[in-house]
């Protein structure tokens, strides 16, 4: 049995967490670098190092000292376009911690890195004070994703069904208390 401890990033941690970030991207998502998207796995430091309300995390494997897993978590609320007006309305910036980068490398999924990090970014949200809830997105093909999300929260939203489906994404709220 492995065992791995779950910390804030470091600047040290930055290479082995981007190349977790992106290897999902292309692995599991199909996109590929897209630069609109994807600027925070490039220089994630400015994103969620450097903001006091914001973090990255990283599960370390202790046998190599290899990054496992990362997850992170910052004041921005998901942005009108591309998502659903209503949805941004909801999830204000500044209000909501969204939870983003929640990503495992498959050769150490299925030890409850992604619980353990989220649970963390959750803790993180309630010390800060100022979240009044908590979003994310996901895509439902990514491995794992949808059964995880759906024991930590209620997805809201989901683009791949009703009228005027837009895309192959799955919203979230997951409880803050």
């Amino acid at each position: 049995m492995r065992d791995y401890s779950i910390r804030a990033a470091t600047v040290a941690d930055i290479d082995g967490a981007r190349a977790v970030m992106l290897d999902a991207v292309y692995r599991d998502f199909g996109t590929g670098y897209v630069p609109r998207w994807h600027a925070d796995i490039i220089d994630p430091v400015p994103f969620y190092v450097t903001p006091p309300r914001h973090t990255l995390l990283v599960a370390v494997d202790e046998r190599d000292g290899a990054i496992a897993a990362t997850a992170a978590l910052d004041a921005r609320g998901p942005e009108h376009p591309p998502n659903p007006r209503w949805l941004a309305e909801r999830f204000p910036s500044g209000e909501t911690a969204q939870l983003r980068r929640v990503y495992v490398r498959p050769e150490h999924r299925r030890r409850g890195l992604a619980r353990r990090l989220t649970e963390e970014l959750l803790e993180f949200a309630r010390r800060d004070g100022g979240y009044r809830s908590v979003y994310l997105h996901t895509y439902p093909h990514s491995p794992g994703a949808l059964g995880l999300w759906r024991t930590l929260g209620k997805m809201i939203c989901d683009e791949r069904e009703g009228p005027g489906r837009g895309s192959d994404v799955a919203h979230f709220e997951i409880p803050l208390a």
